[in-house]
């Protein structure tokens, strides 16, 4: 079997800490090929250390080297670079969020019906095991129909002081756009991918400005900060269910939380960890795993599932359009909060 020649555009963080090491284990059906970097110094360097034999300081460059690309830009740039990737025939990796906008995701999403290539956005905790447990019961009808969702992703002030992650121009937003949307994601797949018809959100960003506050990621521009660090949503679907949905980089809590709680008629399903709770037989009954099988590290079966969607042996698991619905949440939350009204989704 030949292997799927990928190229990185952008260097950052996630490219170095997660992607790039990610596919370098896979090397038997994937081969680094080339990075492009606005800082071509810092692409050389990463060229260097992950002996990655072609360096581009324009992503088109490298075009004609490559199968497909895995984007890791800021968010203002990942429709205009998924859209120029998949007119150019190659299939495409993008990091989250999908896009600013829906029209963008839209716009990215028509560019590949066009090219027939995939195009796969990286929302990981789907792929985390017990994300993919609790899908197993959910799909096995051992809750009944999913009913209520409460998520909830929560940092005791961790808003990430490095890189562009506080740059609205850049990114769109801050914790919701970022953090968040994992969360909205992984609820909306565990849920049946029901349509959002209603959403009422508020958005927050005075918890970062407060002077003299503690953050544990590093310095930030406290005095020019502009994008939300505490957002709270209610979300209604086409089919009855409702979310309850709260996100912040800077929350005052105790500790971190990171939990997804949905539920069903006869019973319910809780992340993380997994608990599984049940009405049978005239009891309550709660259940948890002992052991799940699977990759402890959410990204190797994520990049397994797009490489193996590009070379035709599975399908996608994170579709364009349910990537899509998560931005379309996004944008209503902010609408929302910007507007004090409530947000109808046709």
């Amino acid at each position: 079997m030949s292997k799927l020649r990928m190229g990185m555009i952008g260097v950052g963080g996630i490219a170095q800490s997660r992607h790039i090491p990610t596919f370098k284990k896979l090397s038997e059906t994937v081969a680094l090929e080339a990075v492009s970097d606005i800082n071509t110094l810092t692409a050389q360097t990463v060229a260097d250390e992950f002996n990655i034999p072609r360096v581009f300081s324009d992503y088109r460059d490298m075009f004609g080297h490559v199968d497909a690309v895995t984007i890791c830009t800021p968010n203002k740039f990942h429709a205009e670079i998924t859209i120029a990737a998949l007119k150019a025939g190659l299939h495409v990796f993008c990091e989250k969020p999908m896009a600013m906008t829906p029209e963008e995701c839209q716009a990215m999403i028509d560019a590949a019906d066009e090219s027939g290539k995939v195009l796969a956005i990286a929302y990981h905790y789907r792929f985390m095991k017990d994300s993919r447990a609790a899908k197993r019961f959910i799909t096995a009808n051992e809750i009944g129909e999913p009913i209520v969702a409460r998520a909830r992703a929560i940092r005791r002030r961790k808003v990430p002081g490095w890189g562009v992650f506080t740059n609205k121009d850049l990114q769109g937003g801050g914790s919701l756009i970022d953090y968040g949307c994992h969360f909205l994601d992984l609820a909306l797949w565990l849920l049946g991918n029901p349509k959002p018809v209603e959403v009422t959100g508020t958005a927050y960003n005075k918890l970062s400005r407060m002077p003299g506050e503690v953050n544990q990621w590093g310095d930030f521009d406290r005095e020019n900060f502009e994008v939300d660090d505490h957002v709270t949503a209610y979300i209604k679907f086409d089919n009855g269910a409702s979310m309850l949905f709260e996100t912040s980089w800077s929350a005052n809590v105790k500790s971190d939380e990171e939990s997804l709680s949905i539920s069903g008629e006869t019973g319910g399903v809780d992340l993380f960890p997994l608990h599984i709770n049940q009405m049978k037989h005239g009891m309550l009954l709660n259940s948890e795993a002992d052991w799940i099988p699977g990759e402890d590290d959410p990204s190797l079966p994520q990049a397994e599932n797009f490489i193996n969607s590009c070379l035709g042996l599975e399908e996608l698991i994170v579709k364009p359009e349910e990537a899509m619905a998560v931005s379309v949440i996004v944008d209503a939350i902010y609408k929302s909060s910007e507007t004090r009204k409530s947000i109808t989704l046709k």
